[in-house]
């Protein structure tokens, strides 16, 4: 499963979603592209179970503003279309595993 991509603040699909996982990042963030290949292993790993999106905060201003997001990478995790969890920074895969677990 493929993380999708959200443009133009368009978040129909996530709030659609039972469970989704939303990364917001920037293409200047050191962090944000390092977690990237992670959040995309974890999509297929948590395939079924959780939807993957991500944003680019500089691209989808809007979007970013409407949750909050001062620092990035920031993922929220979304139940039946509203934040139910944050995780603020970059975290290893078996991090992130353990907080989707704890979370989903």
């Amino acid at each position: 499963m493929a993380v999708k991509v959200i443009t133009d603040n368009d978040i129909t699909e996530l709030e659609a979603a039972k469970v989704a996982l939303l990364d917001v990042w920037a293409t200047w963030c050191g962090p944000c592209k390092a977690i990237a290949p992670i959040v995309e292993e974890l999509s297929e790993e948590f395939a079924g179970k959780l939807e993957f999106f991500k944003a680019d905060a500089d691209e989808n201003p809007d979007l970013a503003k409407k949750f909050r997001v001062m620092s990035i990478p920031n993922i929220l995790l979304f139940k039946e279309g509203k934040v139910a969890a944050r995780h603020v920074g970059f975290e290893s895969a078996t991090e992130l595993r353990e907080w989707f677990e704890k979370n989903i």
